[in-house]
């Protein structure tokens, strides 16, 4: 049972995945009145790594709304009946309509797991690796109309280390992202929090991933083929090549970017290891299987 003062903010949260999981456990942890809980129904198809926000929510008794799409007339009638004082988003993957974010007087705020104004959009956690990046974070922001490019509240930096795979960063984000939560969350109740303007100047967006996005190019170095598999190893689909007709996917590689060779990139350069030629270095290929 959420025992929170009854004069405390009306908060509506909408939340998935690990962050979700996370910033509503915060949440629910300082007894906030908690009116609803909006998510997305789990996908049979698609492998959660992470903890159940609706079942979370189930526990402490508070009601669950899983629409397909929240910004249907029917859906946004619903949630306006709430009449919430305050609105998080932690992870939530749709866009929530304008309606619903000015329906809130003490504001409408999302987490975003990259260092704003950088890496706004979706997946940037496999983005950041992706791309080589050195360190990243959790940003807490006020919702507007275009996604990721409120004013900001607060950010949390976190490392990224070579060998940093998508989970491991994901799990260093989450952390992040409750500690930001949890520095701000007064500020926010009492309408003080900071608004510090982006520069959006600096904004880079990336989009959606889908499973077909993790075919290897060989032609890229070493280095940026090594990235790619971490960023996409369990639990996501993995990076893969093709090979008469069979499909390998790599989970775990070690980049040789020293390694001179005048092979053909993609091609065998030994077996034992299993060393692979790419345009610049070579691969050894730790972990694989047949799809």
């Amino acid at each position: 049972m959420n025992l929170h003062n009854p004069n405390d903010p009306r908060i509506l949260v909408f939340a998935y995945s690990n962050v979700g999981y996370e910033c509503l456990k915060l949440l629910l942890s300082r007894q906030e009145n908690v009116i609803g809980v909006v998510t997305h129904e789990d996908n049979p198809n698609e492998k959660c790594w992470f903890a159940s926000v609706a079942k979370l929510a189930q526990q402490y008794k508070i009601p669950v709304y899983t629409p397909k799409n929240v910004n249907q007339p029917e859906h946004t009638a619903k949630i306006l009946q709430l009449k919430p004082d305050l609105i998080f988003s932690f992870y939530y993957r749709n866009l929530i309509n304008d309606d619903i974010l000015q329906s809130a007087r003490l504001g409408a705020f999302n987490m975003h797991g990259s260092l704003l104004p950088k890496y706004r959009g979706r997946a940037p956690i496999n983005w950041v690796i992706i791309n080589g990046e050195t360190g990243t974070g959790a940003t807490l922001h006020y919702m507007v109309r275009q996604a990721d490019a409120g004013d900001i509240v607060d950010q949390q930096a976190v490392t990224i280390t070579h060998t940093d795979t998508a989970k491991s960063l994901a799990e260093k984000v989450t952390q992040a992202a409750t500690q930001v939560l949890a520095r701000q969350l007064d500020a926010i109740k009492t309408g003080n929090a900071p608004r510090i303007p982006q520069d959006h100047s600096q904004a880079s967006y990336f989009g959606k991933r889908t499973p077909e996005d993790g075919k290897i190019d060989w032609q890229q170095s070493a280095s940026q083929i090594y990235n790619l598999i971490r960023a996409l190893t369990h639990p996501y689909p993995g990076a893969f090549t093709e090979l008469k007709g069979q499909r390998y996917c790599i989970w775990q590689a070690r980049p040789h970017d020293d390694h001179e060779h005048k092979q053909t990139p993609g091609s065998v350069i030994s077996t034992s290891p299993l060393l692979i030629a790419t345009g610049k270095g070579a691969l050894e290929i730790l972990q694989m299987d047949i799809q």
